[in-house]
């Protein structure tokens, strides 16, 4: 990788999550994942229940939703 950057923590991982009362797994980066359980704390709600508004809103694969939702939060597009 160029500029000493390191490819450390971006292999993708499966995590259990239940998603409008359904128990499913989606499959993000390590650093998605913090991502994402800071903005749902900010917003003082679980994990899953963050990721079950982003299911109602999304139109095609989940785990891509949610790495959207987590670039569109930091840039400040939400």
């Amino acid at each position: 990788m160029k500029d000493g950057a390191t490819n450390e923590g971006a292999a993708i991982r499966k995590r259990s999550v239940v998603v409008s009362g359904h128990a499913t797994s989606v499959s993000v980066e390590q650093e998605f994942w913090d991502a994402l359980k800071s903005i749902s704390a900010r917003r003082s709600q679980s994990v899953n229940d963050l990721i079950s508004e982003l299911d109602l809103q999304r139109d095609g694969n989940l785990s891509s939703a949610i790495r959207v939702f987590v670039l569109r939060e930091v840039a400040g597009n939400h």
